[in-house]
C-alpha cells in the first residue's frame, strides 16, 4: 500500500515536470507579432494654388520581425490614409515573407484627389494637419517549417503634419499600434474582401 502512494506520488511529479517544461517550450516559442513604423513621411507642397489640383503623399514603411525562429508570411498589405473622416488615399502592398529577425522596407506614394487635396493644403498651411493611417493584413508564422493559421494583424496610428509638409514630431517616425475595435473589425472586413 506504501508502495502505490508514491508511485502515484512520483507519477503526479512526472506529469508536473512535463507541463511546466511544455509550458516554458511554448512561451519559448510563441511568435510575436511584427512592428510596423511608417518613416520619411512627406506631402510635398506646390506653392502655386491653381497649377496642382491633385497631391501625393509619400511614405516609407517599415516592417520588422521581431522573433529569432519564426519566419512570417504576409497577405496584401492594406494601407488607408484619413484626413478628419475623409479617405484621402490608399494602397496596397503585395504578399511577400519575411525571414526571422529582419527588417522589410517599403518606399512608396499615395494619390490625393480634389476636392480632398484641397483641403489638406488648406490643413498644411494652417499647420493643424493631421493624418491617421490604418494598416490591415492577414499573417501566417513559419516556425521550425510549420505554418500556423491566418493570424489578422490591424494597426493605426496619427501622423502630424508641419507647414513644411514634412512629419512634425520629435522623432520623425510613428509607430503603428493595435487598432481600436471598431477600426480593426473595418480593416479585417477590407483585408477579406481583397482575399
Amino acid at each position: 500500500m506504501c508502495g502505490t502512494k508514491s508511485f502515484a506520488f512520483w507519477l503526479l511529479q512526472i506529469i508536473g515536470l512535463i507541463g511546466l517544461l511544455a509550458l516554458c517550450l511554448w512561451l519559448a516559442l510563441r511568435p510575436r507579432s511584427p512592428n510596423y513604423t511608417i518613416v520619411n513621411f512627406s506631402v510635398p507642397l506646390v506653392n502655386d494654388s491653381n497649377a496642382s489640383d491633385h497631391g501625393i503623399i509619400q511614405y516609407k514603411l517599415v516592417i520588422n520581425n521581431p522573433n529569432k525562429n519564426s519566419g512570417i508570411y504576409y497577405n496584401d498589405i492594406f494601407l488607408i490614409f484619413y484626413h478628419g473622416v475623409d479617405t484621402v488615399g490608399n494602397n496596397t502592398i503585395p504578399s511577400f515573407y519575411q525571414r526571422k529577425d529582419q527588417n522589410f522596407r517599403v518606399l512608396n506614394h499615395v494619390d490625393v484627389d480634389t476636392p480632398l487635396w484641397t483641403a489638406l493644403h488648406s490643413a498644411i498651411l494652417n499647420a493643424t494637419a493631421e493624418l491617421r493611417v490604418d494598416l490591415s493584413t492577414n499573417i501566417k508564422y513559419k516556425t521550425w517549417g510549420i505554418k500556423s493559421k491566418h493570424h489578422g494583424s490591424h494597426r493605426e496610428g496619427n501622423i502630424p503634419i508641419g507647414k513644411d509638409g514634412r512629419m512634425s514630431n520629435n522623432k520623425k517616425k510613428v509607430k503603428l499600434h493595435h487598432a481600436s475595435r471598431k477600426v480593426a473589425t473595418k480593416g479585417y472586413q477590407i483585408s477579406l474582401k481583397y482575399l
